[in-house]
């Protein structure tokens, strides 16, 4: 019997509930919120005031203070690291990612190591843990053919986007066991999911394999850089001119630690500071005054 990868659920253990079905009928009942807009924890806040909670993390800070942890630290395990991570670096956009054998065969999985980090050409990435000596079905697939789609979990695709998490043997379809349909793409072969309200047609750009720093000579991830080369929207979900996705009908779900997945129901708007209109206020100047040793702006 082979050895399970170190991302494996027998290994990180994710799910903390010895019974989950139990705790799960103990809490209230899904309900689906419309998205509100909000007004920021404080609107009258100015340059200079800090955080909105009165100084307390600010004391907080003080005592019971930070604990400085290294990842590296004899004896710690990297998969705390991964585990500390996970629940941190919170909420984390999912990439649900399509692909298709050259022989015909699909294969969908969600990834929650995943961001866009360009816009021309659109640039997206996908971290996959293991190496290529025992890749993940997906990377195998995008490293063969090249191709791939990345579809975003809307509310309703929550439940069959978490089952194409499932450890099947390559040859298994995800699609078929989530009872979601494939729909087809303008150039790659790769599906797209057609219950998504969003998804990109990709091709693979490049990829750039990691070494363990615990063990030495152990391959540990890959990451894949992917560009964007069709964007499909529901029509419901996007404006006249094709920019603007309402996020009121895509209702996007995040990724928190472990077993856990975040809703989007409140949003805060809050523009962004421009210096020329900063550098007209008063109080701006006298504390840029007071930074830099001047008299002010």
């Amino acid at each position: 019997m082979s050895t399970p990868k170190a991302d494996a659920e027998v290994t990180v253990r994710r799910n903390p509930h010895p019974d989950f079905p139990a705790v799960e009928a103990s809490r209230p009942l899904w309900h689906e919120h419309p998205l509100t807009f909000t007004q920021q924890q404080n609107p009258s806040w100015k340059l200079g005031d800090g955080a909105d909670d009165g100084g307390k993390s600010l004391k907080l800070a003080d005592s019971p203070g930070h604990r400085e942890i290294d990842p590296y630290e004899e004896g710690r395990p990297a998969v705390f690291n991964y585990k500390l991570m996970i629940s941190a670096v919170v909420p984390r956009p999912i990439g649900w990612v399509g692909t298709r054998t050259k022989e015909g065969t699909t294969n969908l999985a969600p990834f929650s190591y995943f961001n866009m980090m360009n816009h021309d050409p659109p640039i997206f990435t996908l971290g996959f843990s293991g190496g290529f000596a025992r890749p993940k079905d997906t990377l195998s697939i995008l490293v063969e053919t090249g191709e791939c789609t990345i579809n975003i979990i809307s509310e309703p695709l929550l439940a069959a986007a978490n089952s194409t998490s499932i450890n099947a043997p390559l040859g298994i379809s995800e699609f078929a066991l989530s009872g979601l349909h494939e729909a087809s793409c303008t150039l790659v072969s790769a599906p797209r999911i057609k219950e998504a309200v969003f998804s990109v047609e990709g091709k693979l750009l490049e990829t750039k394999e990691y070494e363990s720093r615990h063990t030495p000579g152990k391959k540990t991830g890959v990451v894949a850089i992917v560009e964007g080369l069709r964007f499909w929207v529901r029509r419901d979900a996007v404006d006249e001119d094709g920019k603007l996705v309402n996020p009121g009908v895509l209702r996007p779900m995040a990724r928190m630690g472990g077993i856990s997945y975040g809703k989007v129901t409140e949003v805060v708007e809050i523009p962004r500071p421009q210096w020329e209109e900063v550098a007209r206020d008063k109080s701006a100047r006298e504390l840029v005054g007071s930074l830099t040793g001047q008299r002010g702006l």
